[in-house]
């Protein structure tokens, strides 16, 4: 999810716009609901929600390593949090390196608008 995010976090600083603000506070905010509904306590889930946050913004600060109008995804973050695609070899990795480009150039074409509700519509096997 995190990488989905930063994926579009990195479009929007792509196209000099500012992301907003209310989808960023709406993602932790459903987070931190879920971990209630889940039973964490206040301290809990604190702590939690700081840890989240820093995978996201490490997630968002590591993610592309690309030359502009290129995404190529950073293998040594995808090994971090992706134990099983940590050979930049398998079919596994270059799967899932095609799935995150694609996504990529799919959001790119949306407008800024409406990019994180019609995201949802990215179908893997339509690009």
């Amino acid at each position: 999810m995190f990488i989905h995010f930063s994926i579009m976090m990195l479009i929007y600083k792509e196209k000099g716009k500012k992301f907003d603000q209310r989808d960023y506070d709406s993602l932790f905010h459903n987070i931190e609901n879920n971990l209630r509904e889940l039973g964490f306590g206040d301290v809990s889930v604190n702590k939690k929600m700081k840890d989240l946050n820093k995978v996201l913004y490490d997630i968002l600060l590591k993610l592309n390593k690309s030359s502009e109008n290129e995404f190529i995804v950073n293998e040594k973050l995808i090994s971090i949090y992706f134990k099983e695609l940590n050979n930049i070899n398998s079919v596994k990795y270059k799967e899932f390196n095609l799935y995150l480009n694609n996504f990529y150039k799919f959001c790119f074409e949306l407008p800024l608008n409406n990019m994180i509700r019609e995201a949802r519509n990215f179908n893997y096997g339509s690009t």
